[in-house]
């Protein structure tokens, strides 16, 4: 007998609506009901079949809905989104607009969003030497990487998460030793691997102990700001709130910003917590992020550390959430459901009625002013941890001096200087490539995309051109297409360019690039910090650098090219530009050596160079977030940004004219500017316009949304753009 029951699904597309279907037919004599409301369902929709949640359950209308498609099959016993993260995707689903079968999709792995089962206990592969390897260990070279390998093995068998934190990018010299027959892998239970004694470490300062017992003594819901210098042990904070949560049987959860962070983050943590410590990053595969996922909602993972989409994590043994460098823009997700991990982060610990740590050395303006109106715990960390000390800062102007390759000959000094001293040396430049364009001498010609009508990077010693914005490549031209010259110039400096001099300039020392283009496979990071080691040597790398790396050996800071970050039409710009700055500074003299920051500019007495060398960071924010307030900008007010691209610019603008149209006439008192072309107005292909909508009061920004999304999903105008909506936009591009 086919129940009557109607469910209404949640389905991942883009339609903001619920989906009616009759209960399948089910022999186990399953009857439909709320305790299904969560649970994965296999539907007809179209000409295909679909996973969806049941989202709700509701009784037949009177004339028992006999137009109804019957779902398929029931793909959980019980509900796989259940309880407080149900909530969660929900509340986040309302305030970002969004269809909620999208958000579900969003919060859970690709394998269980294709309805495959919640995979079983986790299991974690043990290397150990086979009787060949120990035997053959003798005829391995001396100082190898697999005689160094096979060494760690002696003792006995180590798990990959041990490997990875004694020995990062030991994968490669694995499949080596398994190829020759000297090593075997077993899989076991991941509680039987990893556990060790925890280590103890460095001794707080009062300042550390401050935090630890505020952190600590938190029963139920509360915020913290953890404001310290760089180098001050925000990580210690952390270690020891964390040891706290697990003595009580509780899990952790640790946000960090980058997958480059992790390694180095996984190694202190498992060697502090004596405890295995889980990971969820995009550079894992589909099957290891599912099975991750399933441990955590089993309440057998105690501690996850993950990037952004690590915050749909299901914590039903939940006693901490930490979200590290909590100011970066890599918590903001840019496409598709666009939510911001800090803020949801904030939503998922009030539901669990849990601690959250927002940790960092430059906040966010948006959580400083949080913390200073006390909305959340100000939690100060003034002075470095140990005996480091603050780097001392020198500005070189560079103007009418001779640059080579962007550097100056104090610079190139004061590198020579720190490397015969016996230090290491960082030459920060946030531009990947070798050149940002090629230029043509004679008549004036430079590279553009022909699909973003943006110059094209060159890449490869000026052989290659290609566009950081839509990814297109080509070789570069061997004459100039406009005139016929042969005069072509790679104009200006990239990391790649950088790198070549000081290659050539520095030959006894290793000089290491670090950025998108060297780091993008597995450990990537880690192997070229690597490489590094503690001998004297140059890493030269953008932003990736920037970002809460410990660089015990470091004495230099060099930062080239930051003018042109001094000057941009963003309002978020300077906020950027200043935190960049600070965090890449921080980098220099964490231990016992003192350290040394160069800022090498053609604007020395700019207003925001001025400031942060002067009062630092905070003085900076004090000066900044006056002038949001003159200005009217967060988080004095609040934004949501509706973009629209089409190929042809006359769509995107008459869908943006039909869109304003409904936001004015809905009543509410609420901004709208535009339509306007977008900062970069055509990407990939597509024109791109925005409308820009502004309110003092959030309430009254979502009554609006509220009621003109529906309308707006319905124009006709819809059907021939592509747009999205972008509630608190972290950029206007």
């Amino acid at each position: 007998m086919i129940d009557s029951t109607v469910l209404r699904v949640a389905l991942p597309v883009p339609l903001p609506r619920l989906f009616d279907y009759l209960p399948p037919a089910d022999s186990t004599g399953r009857r439909a009901g709320v305790q299904d409301v969560g649970c994965r369902i296999r539907v007809p929709f179209g000409n295909r079949e679909l996973v969806g949640w049941v989202a709700e359950v509701g009784a037949p209308t009177a004339d028992g809905r006999p137009d109804l498609k019957q779902a398929l099959a029931w793909l959980d016993e019980a509900p796989l989104l259940a309880g407080e993260l149900r909530e969660s995707l929900l509340w986040l689903a309302r305030y970002t607009h969004a269809p909620l079968g999208e958000v579900f999709a969003t919060a859970l792995p690709s394998p269980l969003r294709q309805g495959e089962p919640l995979p079983q206990a986790q299991q974690s592969s043990a290397w150990q030497l086979s009787e060949a390897g120990a035997t053959g260990i003798d005829r391995l070279r001396p100082g190898s990487r697999p005689r160094h390998l096979a060494e760690l093995l002696r003792a006995g068998a180590l798990s990959e998460d041990s490997l990875q934190s004694q020995l990062p990018g030991w994968r490669a010299t694995m499949r080596s030793l398994e190829q020759r027959g000297l090593v075997t892998r077993q899989a076991r239970p991941l509680d039987e691997l990893a556990r060790a004694a925890p280590q103890s470490g460095p001794e707080l300062n009062p300042e550390q102990q401050a935090a630890v017992a505020a952190i600590s003594a938190s029963r139920g819901f509360a915020s913290f700001l953890l404001d310290g210098v760089t180098g001050s042990g925000k990580t210690e904070v952390y270690l020891h709130a964390i040891a706290a949560c697990l003595e009580r049987g509780e899990q952790a959860l640790v946000l960090v910003p980058e997958i480059g962070l992790t390694p180095q983050t996984l190694a202190r943590f498992r060697n502090r917590l004596g405890v295995p410590v889980h990971v969820l990053h995009s550079g894992l595969n589909d099957n290891e992020r599912a099975r991750t996922w399933a441990a955590c909602a089993r309440g057998e993972a105690s501690v996850v550390v993950g990037t952004r989409s690590a915050v749909f994590t299901p914590l039903p043994k939940a006693g901490l959430l930490v979200v590290d460098e909590e100011h970066d823009g890599s918590y903001k997700q840019q496409d598709g459901i666009r939510y911001h991990a800090r803020d949801f982060a904030l939503v998922r610990a009030k539901g669990l009625d849990i601690p959250v740590v927002l940790g960092t050395a430059t906040p966010s303006l948006e959580s400083l002013h949080n913390a200073r109106s006390g909305r959340y715990g100000h939690l100060r960390l003034r002075q470095r941890a140990g005996n480091a000390r603050p780097p001392r800062v020198r500005v070189l102007d560079v103007r009418k001096r001779p640059l080579e390759a962007g550097l100056s000959p104090e610079l190139r000094q004061g590198i020579a200087q720190a490397l015969e001293a016996g230090g290491q040396v960082l030459v920060f430049k946030n531009r990947r490539g070798y050149a940002p364009i090629l230029l043509c001498h004679d008549c004036g010609w430079s590279a553009h995309c022909h699909r973003c009508d943006s110059p094209m990077t060159v890449h490869g010693g000026g052989h290659r051109l290609q566009c950081h914005h839509c990814g297109a490549r080509q070789s570069a031209p061997l004459a100039c297409p406009d005139c016929g010259g042969l005069a072509l110039q790679p104009q200006g400096v990239g990391t790649e360019r950088l790198e070549e001099h000081l290659v050539e300039a520095f030959s006894q020392v290793p000089v290491i690039r670090i950025d998108r283009g060297t780091t993008q496979r597995r450990d990537g990071l880690a192997k070229q910090l690597g490489k590094l080691g503690e001998a004297p040597g140059i890493l030269v790398g953008t932003q990736i650098l920037a970002k809460g790396h410990d660089l015990p050996h470091l004495t230099l800071v060099a930062v080239v090219g930051i003018d042109e970050g001094l000057f941009s039409a963003d309002f978020r710009a300077s906020e950027r530009m200043a935190q960049q700055l600070i965090q890449v500074a921080g980098r220099a003299g964490r231990a016992d050596k003192p350290g040394e920051v160069w800022l090498q500019t053609h604007h020395p007495t700019h207003p925001l160079l001025t400031t942060l060398i002067q009062g630092g960071y905070h003085a900076f924010a004090d000066s900044e977030l006056e002038q949001r307030s003159a200005a009217g900008f967060p988080p004095f007010a609040h934004l949501a940004l509706i973009r629209a691209e089409s190929q042809h610019v006359e769509d995107a603008h008459s869908f943006l004219q039909a869109s304003k149209r409904i936001l004015q006439g809905a009543g509410v008192a609420v901004e709208v500017q535009g339509p306007l072309p977008a900062p970069m107005p055509r990407r990939a292909g597509y024109h791109r316009q925005q409308l820009l909508l502004s309110s003092g009061e959030r309430r009254g920004l979502h009554q609006l949304l509220d009621i003109a999304m529906p309308a707006l999903f319905a124009l006709p105008e819809a059907r021939r753009v592509r747009w999205s909506l972008d509630v608190d936009p972290m950029d206007l591009y």
